[in-house]
């Protein structure tokens, strides 16, 4: 059961994150994928800086933070 609120939590966050960024039309796939990859960046970067975020929202927040930096460092790559 756990692994169905993951996907699920990464499908809200890449979602939010391609709203946030601009220009993220990913379709629901692309939304998971950045949504799972952003939780893991997001969940390494907080308890890096010390901080913690529990329940359902704080996850989200933790992923959609972490999806906004992967694609944030991916559209710079593509730049240069």
């Amino acid at each position: 059961m756990e692994i169905v609120w993951f996907l699920l939590i990464g499908l809200i966050a890449g979602w939010l994150a391609g709203f946030l960024v601009k220009g993220g039309a990913n379709g629901l796939i692309g939304n998971m994928a950045i949504g799972v990859v952003g939780a893991l960046i997001g969940g390494y970067l907080f308890s890096f800086f010390g901080i913690a975020a529990g329940g359902l929202l704080g996850n989200i927040v933790v992923a959609t933070i972490g999806a906004v930096v992967f694609l944030t460092v991916v559209r710079m790559l593509r730049k240069s």
